[in-house]
């Protein structure tokens, strides 16, 4: 193999899969972190032509410039730090999944691979669609720690109850791991249910924040005695009321801001506007702003008001999240 862009990483990446150290150029490709590495003593200091570099190229967040005490003060890191996949190849990606014959565990419609098959307790779940149901972080994790998140049931565990996903954190490079990636993320089409059963999932940033809106549609309940009718029309439905939830975060270091006033204003044609004020909760998708409501069939927008917070803002942050923000989903 040639070194540089196919050096092996076993240690780089499985370490990074865990969470131990943070990655920067390795294989010959550059991993762009949410924010920079904050490093330790000794850690380059910028200097005045590192701070004149051209901008970074369209959907790379440029750099964040901070000092080692912020570094210090947020646990040796920089507040809101994560690492982002950095974009690939979904072409070479396709050409790997066939040269590592993926597809015997994993079926897609729509490609022309040859039949997943063998033995039914190794073949994996159908991965039409896969890439509009997860992020690409959570894709790019499963092939290289498959045991950290384990769905349970068939197709995704063994009798030992681990993941039947080989791990291949010993056998890509960096910039294979990237393309593959890539390529289960552009399998959008073609998937049996809306990515997580969710009816709208819409995000936006405003003002100090980021907003991410999501609605999950109750079950609709029948109507009458469940029989159909004179002219075999099956009976009316009713919507249950559904919840509509809304993630707010700071917008530079993605974090829950609590205390906001926030209401959503539904907008159906040939309905007037609904006003619902959301109250904050917490639920197993975390910290949100909601209320259950069923939104009319044909809504077109949702207006989501957030107005000055009830928190005190103290030290560096004093004087944000008082400005009001109205963001328009449509």
């Amino acid at each position: 193999m040639r070194s540089g862009t196919t050096t092996r990483i076993r240690v780089g990446l499985v370490a990074m899969a865990l969470g131990i150290v943070p990655l920067g150029v390795v294989a010959g490709a550059v991993v762009h972190a949410e924010a920079p590495q904050g490093g330790g003593h000794g850690a380059h200091s910028p200097g005045p032509t590192d701070r004149t570099r051209p901008p970074a190229a369209p959907g790379v967040r440029p750099p964040r410039r901070l000092t080692m005490e912020e570094v210090h003060r947020g646990g040796g890191v920089p507040r809101g730090w994560q690492f982002a996949v950095p974009p690939g190849d979904a072409a070479k990606g396709r050409q790997l999944f066939q040269d590592l014959e993926c597809f015997k565990c994993h079926a897609i419609k729509g490609e022309s691979f040859p039949p997943s098959g063998g033995d039914p307790k190794s073949v994996g779940p159908d991965l039409t669609g896969m890439g509009a149901a997860h992020p690409a972080e959570y894709l790019a994790e499963s092939i290289l720690a498959p045991n950290h998140v384990i769905v349970e049931g068939p197709g995704f565990t063994g009798p030992d109850g681990l993941s039947i996903m080989p791990s291949f954190a010993d056998s890509l490079s960096l910039a294979q791991w990237v393309d593959l990636v890539a390529y289960l993320k552009s399998l959008t089409e073609g998937g049996d249910a809306p990515p997580h059963g969710r009816g709208v999932e819409r995000s936006q940033v405003a003002g100090d924040y980021r907003i991410r809106i999501v609605y999950e549609p109750g079950a609709s309940t029948p109507h009458g005695d469940g029989h159909s009718g004179a002219h075999g029309a099956s009976p009316s439905a009713t919507a249950a009321p559904g919840h509509l939830m809304a993630f707010i975060t700071d917008r530079e270091f993605n974090e829950p801001v609590p205390y906001l006033p926030v209401t959503a204003i539904v907008h159906t044609p040939g309905r007037p506007p609904r006003t619902v004020k959301l109250a904050p909760m917490v639920s197993d998708r975390g910290f949100h702003y909601g209320a259950s409501l069923a939104l009319p069939e044909g809504t077109q927008k949702i207006a989501l008001s957030i107005g000055a917070t009830a928190m005190q803002v103290t030290g560096g942050a004093k004087g944000r999240f008082k400005k009001p923000v109205t963001a328009v989903f449509e």
